[in-house]
């Protein structure tokens, strides 16, 4: 499939639209993700050759010929996906059509000597566990940091501590399997792209909210990562030089108003969370209980939520005005107390939008622990459609794994 654009998620769009949906005809699949015929008709025949899709049966008409009905072959593959944080690992098992076959956590200290051993302890030991029926075509690893390149996995995590760690190198070498790693909020764009609300669309932003803010754009179908990889950086937009400082060192930074330590400090410096003083690194636990009393009426924590939601709707109103995407999606941890954000932060990013942009969608989609790490596992999901793309000779391996694989 050389010759495929770069980065290009339409032909895991298409298997996973069949995976959610159920089959379809050439034309209900370019109709539902706006491509043309003749693209359909090329990437589909490519599929069925390297045993993805199968002809199914004839959908009757009302008057025409009968349509082709396509199918996936969802035994095709899986993949494995992790999301690593400063206390845990979550993974998933994931079949290539989306289905998500298994999930679990493991307690986890990047700051450790041996946090690498560690984590491919913990990836060896699931790949041991897994059934390999369909084969697993890959790791994939998402981290709340940069990465210079999927493919060789160097990850600079300030929040992990980690400064130009070997995470793909590691595990490669104790695996025996592809393994591609990225920037957690970019594979999760990915992820957005074939199983989301980017499935119809080519252009869109995805924000996440929770511990740090980050932003990922995708263009053209495409995830933008930028010269060294390290483009959404979104949480770390300067919004005033006199503001708190932020845990990159610089004052003032977007994240620092409304990442969870940011909403922690204005509650403190409120009276609230009196009782978590001597908690402080419980930042997950501190805003639900600041959402707690949101939700009872509490008008100090109801006016935390609204001024970061304030701070949250301008700074996204540039990035728009920036950026024209056809839709904004927010995710996160964060969104679990998004009611009180909500009226605040739309009422901020609607005013600065420019006149031909204040009617752009922006979807808040609901959030479970297991969505980050179906994020790092759509990186491989996507790499056997794209011979020329970002996973390199790492996306060559998959491939070579899922057609060695398939009939």
């Amino acid at each position: 499939m050389a010759g495929t654009d770069r980065g290009d998620l339409t032909r895991t769009a298409i298997l996973t639209l069949l995976g959610t949906v159920g089959p379809l005809s050439r034309t209900e699949i370019a109709r539902e993700l706006d491509l043309s015929s003749a693209l359909v008709t090329q990437v589909t025949r490519e599929l069925i050759g390297h045993g993805m899709l199968e002809e199914l049966d004839l959908k009757p008409s009302r008057g025409g010929r009968p349509a082709q009905r396509l199918g996936l072959v969802g035994t095709a593959g899986r993949a494995l996906g992790v999301k690593v944080t400063a206390e845990r690992l979550v993974i998933v098992d994931v079949r290539l059509d989306g289905e998500v076959l298994g999930s679990w956590e493991r307690p986890f200290d990047p700051s450790a000597a041996g946090a690498l051993d560690d984590l491919a302890d913990a990836m060896a030991a699931t790949v041991a566990a897994v059934d390999q029926t369909p084969p697993i075509l890959g790791v994939g690893v998402g981290v709340p940091g940069g990465v210079d390149d999927q493919a060789v996995g160097t990850v600079n995590a300030p929040t992990l501590g980690w400064q130009a760690m070997p995470v793909g190198e590691r595990l490669r070498r104790r695996l025996d399997l592809p393994v591609l790693v990225e920037n957690d909020v970019n594979a999760l764009a990915a992820a957005e792209r074939l199983y989301g609300t980017g499935r119809t669309h080519r252009d869109f932003l995805v924000l996440t909210i929770g511990r740090g803010v980050g932003a990922a754009i995708v263009a053209e179908g495409r995830v933008y990562r930028g010269a060294r990889g390290g483009a959404g950086e979104f949480g770390h937009v300067p919004v005033d030089p006199s503001g708190p400082r932020c845990g990159c060192g610089t004052a003032g930074c977007l994240e620092a108003f409304v990442g969870a330590a940011g909403l922690v400090a204005a509650a403190r410096a409120r009276g609230l969370l009196a009782d978590r003083a001597a908690a402080a690194g419980d930042l997950p636990g501190a805003v639900a209980e600041l959402g707690r009393a949101a939700a009872a009426g509490d008008r100090e924590a109801l006016a935390v939520f609204a001024e970061a939601g304030a701070v949250l709707g301008r700074a996204t109103a540039g990035l728009i005005n920036v950026v024209d995407p056809e839709v904004v999606v927010v995710l996160g941890e964060g969104v679990a107390e998004w009611e009180f954000w909500r009226a605040e932060f739309d009422s901020a990013v609607r005013g600065r939008l420019l006149p031909g942009r204040r009617d752009i969608p922006i979807e808040v989609e609901g959030w479970d622990d297991t969505s980050w790490a179906q994020g790092a596992a759509a990186l491989v999901l996507a790499t056997p459609f794209d011979a020329a793309g970002a996973a390199g000779e790492q996306g060559r391996l998959v491939r070579a794994r899922l057609i060695g694989a398939t009939p």
